[in-house]
């Protein structure tokens, strides 16, 4: 049953995803100044309330052993989720319909740019 949900989640979060196109980094740094209050990135970044987010672009869902992730995020890190564009586009949109039980309490990012620069900026520190 668990799978058939975690699965569920994984294609319905895919298909309400955003369209996704390049990003501009130097616009996405802006725009994850929304973000600085819960995570870091770069040299010294540490753990907030949020993980940190260096090399978050195309890492396993959960792979930060410091830190101690909500119980949807790990039933979906199981279930093989991984942070592509494709799906941080689509929790970046929406944490909450993505992961129902997501500590993440940012509501998400209205628009389609403002999700792929960040995006494109979080690549950046790789």
């Amino acid at each position: 049953m668990i799978k058939q949900l975690v699965g569920a989640a994984l294609m319905a979060g895919v298909f309400a995803a955003p369209a996704f196109a390049e990003g501009d980094a130097e616009k996405g740094e802006k725009v994850f100044k929304k973000c600085k209050a819960c995570h870091a990135v770069g040299d010294g970044a540490k753990n907030k309330v949020g993980p940190i987010l260096n090399g978050i672009v195309g890492a396993p869902a959960g792979a930060n052993a410091d830190f101690k992730y909500s119980d949807a995020l790990k039933t979906m890190a199981e279930g093989g989720l991984v942070w592509d564009a494709e799906s941080l586009s689509a929790f970046l949109t929406k944490p909450k319909d993505f992961m129902d039980g997501t500590k993440m309490s940012f509501a998400g990012l209205r628009k389609e740019a403002d999700v792929a620069n960040v995006i494109a900026y979080l690549e950046t520190f790789q």
